[in-house]
């Protein structure tokens, strides 16, 4: 999905040509595109038997249904548990809490309206 935000539309060597190096097979991202597009998130407009693909959902949506998926599957929509694993597991530093801490605080001064 990424890179087909990226290039906006292609066929599956253009998308394949944006990998990195090892890249992976072409049927490989062929087979990606299409399960792709059997959930919804990208569509087609065919040439003959060659297909150009582009995305139909945006990188703002897609990132909301992913995190949603994410956030039942591993903290049972928790978002203190959240929070609770990535202050205790992923070691963050002190400056990376505070400014944690800082976003949370301005959201719940906007929640609020504006109150302090």
């Amino acid at each position: 999905m990424q890179i087909l935000w990226e290039i906006e539309k292609g066929m599956v060597h253009a998308i394949l040509d944006k990998f990195p190096e090892p890249k992976p097979a072409y049927n490989t991202v062929s087979t990606i595109v299409r399960i792709l597009e059997q959930k919804g998130f990208v569509a087609h407009k065919a040439y003959g038997r060659t297909h150009e693909y582009y995305p139909v959902v945006s990188k703002r949506d897609y990132t909301r249904s992913s995190f949603r998926g994410f956030m039942a599957n591993y903290f049972g929509n928790s978002y203190k548990s959240l929070a609770s694993f990535f202050a205790s597991e992923e070691k963050l530093s002190v400056k990376d809490l505070e400014d944690i801490q800082r976003t949370i605080d301005e959201e719940i001064r906007k929640q609020r309206g504006g109150e302090r």
